[in-house]
């Protein structure tokens, strides 16, 4: 047994600060709120405590030190891609992060699904890292955003990718692909229903899947227990993901009030992304993709104002590496600034994210639940940019940042 004192304690519930904070600890649970303290005392001061923050959309196998977004897809070997995933692995959780969706491979791996993989390792407790709920390999078709042609031209059968690996056409190859998903270990599956800012073939907004095939991805994970999560951008392509009976709508920059509508009648959710429009460096990127980010990014900093007003379900997703691994917490600021209350964010990386995932144990401090516990100086539903410098991390009652 143990406890954590501190100055306060954010009930995201009540939408206050209780003071002070008190947490007791029996193995990787909270089995008390408040009371004396007991056992080892973990002092934190004038800190104030937190549930462990969730974002629903990394890619821990992109980015990070070494990398190359153009030469990169090609040169890097599954053994090196998984190296530098620890390394991202270990930032996210040092920024706050004890719960993250890895939302689909879209690389040569031999069929090897990398982040259940980095899932394994990190609860055996080989690497320190976040709670990976993952995806494995994104299913798009041929030419579609996320099949690597999105880095470039690349020549004819450079790069091919196969079913396995997420690469899919028609409804019968769309089912196999979800369905070797799950059998290697994904937790979700990852579909793009739409193209891509950063994508060379198409416009961000056009439909990739046809209906008929989207429900057949529906289908096949729902069928399994598991949540479908969509990369989409396009009005048309959103209303026929929701009304495919996808779950969570990635980016959704150019939603229109039907499709809001539909996303609020529907309980879908919105992994809204919007720290990378102004976070992203495209500084590099070829001129039609310059272009496109110039034309829809202002676009997307209205429809998630607009989403809000409406009542979408909105969880924090930050698209890493898009933002930095390790600076996550700079979502919740911008959601703040596009109109969330420091509560609404903190929500929305807390319980809106356990919602999304359909767990229970995690998402507020609270008897019985998993002690994945952060602290931070100062009062973050005033000030919401003190989640960027989290100064304590526990994960499952081990202490990973004091």
């Amino acid at each position: 047994m143990l406890t954590i004192r501190a100055a306060g304690l954010v009930d995201v519930d009540l939408g206050e600060v209780v003071r002070p904070g008190i947490l007791q600890i029996d193995g990787d649970r909270i089995v008390g709120v408040g009371g004396s303290p007991e056992g080892e005392i973990i002092d934190l001061g004038d800190l104030v405590l937190l549930p462990g923050l969730m974002d629903m959309e990394v890619n821990l196998l992109m980015g990070g030190r070494g990398e190359h977004a153009v030469t990169s897809p090609v040169r890097d070997d599954p053994p090196l891609r998984m190296m530098r995933a620890v390394g991202n692995a270990r930032r996210t959780l040092r920024a706050g992060f004890t719960t993250v969706r890895n939302l689909g491979l879209f690389c040569k791996t031999g069929g090897y699904l990398l982040d259940v993989a980095l899932m394994k390792a990190i609860d055996a407790g080989w690497v320190d890292g976040p709670r990976i709920v993952p995806a494995g390999h994104a299913i798009t078709p041929t030419g579609g955003h996320l099949d690597p042609t999105m880095f470039g031209a690349f020549a004819p059968h450079v790069l091919d990718l196969t079913v396995e690996e997420g690469i899919a056409n028609g409804v019968a190859e769309v089912r196999r692909a979800v369905r070797y998903q799950i059998k290697h270990g994904a937790q979700l599956i990852k579909v793009c229903a739409s193209g891509g800012v950063m994508s060379h073939t198409g416009l961000p907004g056009a439909q990739h899947y046809s209906d008929e095939e989207l429900r057949a991805i529906v289908d096949e994970a729902h069928r399994h227990g598991l949540r479908v999560a969509a990369h989409t951008h396009g009005a048309q392509a959103v209303r026929s993901a929701v009304e495919a009976g996808i779950d969570c709508i990635e980016h959704g920059f150019l939603i229109d009030d039907e499709a809001i509508e539909l996303m609020v009648k529907h309980g879908t959710f919105l992994v809204a992304t919007q720290a990378l429009i102004e976070g992203m460096d495209v500084s590099h990127a070829a001129p039609e993709l310059k272009e496109k980010a110039a034309q829809i990014f202002p676009r997307a900093r209205n429809s998630i104002r607009e989403a809000l007003a409406a009542g979408v379900k909105i969880a924090v997703g930050t698209d890493a590496p898009a933002i930095p691994h390790g600076r996550n917490a700079i979502e919740l600021v911008t959601l703040v600034e596009r109109g969330m209350t420091p509560l609404d964010a903190i929500r929305a990386a807390t319980t809106t994210g356990a919602e999304l995932l359909a767990v229970t144990d995690r998402g507020r401090l609270a008897e019985g639940l998993l002690a994945d516990v952060i602290a931070v100086a100062g009062d973050p539903l005033r000030d919401i940019s003190t989640l960027q410098n989290v100064k304590f991390v526990m994960k499952g009652g081990k202490t990973f940042v004091h």
